[in-house]
């Protein structure tokens, strides 16, 4: 009897995330650690304060987190077509490409990543939005420059909704960083979301 008193405690208090409504439409977050809440608690992180958001508005959106700090956009598509599988997402957010350009990686293969991974979820039938980054210029005018098209590039080839840097009004702000000079912190989150939810919300309400 108490085996089955413990399966059940279990059962309903540690279900997955998101699992909680399976027939909720979706959001599929696909990013790095500016997307993973890295150095802070999950509850800091910007998916989560959009969860909050769609809830205080009362839509039956549910948000998946598939972030993974450290991630390139080679990982990115490796993993993509499992995390296409497993939440079916109506919408998905790609945040990705910056640990690309901070280990300067091969531009041209970090495009063609961006242009399969995209592919992939148009093909799913999902709804896109692209969130773009910068770099620091100590890479070179060159490569710096030809990093940042990209995003853009891609936007305009696929009619993406598109925010050219979602860290805007953050990177430039050493009190909404931590340490590292690299990673916004904790204070940064609302302001991150707030340029994501300028392209997001129409998506929502189509």
């Amino acid at each position: 009897m108490l085996n089955k008193i413990i399966a059940f405690i279990f059962m309903v208090y540690f279900i997955p995330v998101g699992a909680e409504n399976q027939t909720a439409p979706t959001i599929l977050i696909i990013g790095d650690s500016l997307s993973a809440g890295y150095g802070m608690k999950a509850e800091e992180s910007w998916p989560h304060l959009l969860q909050k958001k769609l809830q205080e508005q009362k839509s039956s959106y549910r948000v998946i987190n598939d972030s993974i700090s450290g991630n390139t956009t080679h990982n990115g598509l490796s993993r993509l077509p499992d995390s296409l599988k497993q939440y079916q997402p109506d919408i998905v957010i790609l945040q990705l490409g910056g640990n690309d350009g901070l280990r300067g990686l091969s531009l041209k293969q970090m495009r063609d990543n961006f242009i399969q991974m995209i592919e992939k979820i148009q093909n799913q039938g999902a709804k896109l939005l692209l969130l773009g980054i910068k770099i620091p210029p100590n890479y070179g005018a060159a490569y710096t420059e030809r990093f940042e098209a990209i995003f853009l590039e891609l936007a305009e080839q696929y009619k993406l909704p598109f925010e050219a840097f979602f860290l805007a009004g953050v990177a430039d702000n050493p009190e909404l960083m931590q340490s590292d000079d690299i990673h916004p912190n904790a204070a940064a989150q609302p302001i991150m979301l707030n340029n994501i939810w300028q392209v997001l919300e129409p998506l929502l309400s189509d």
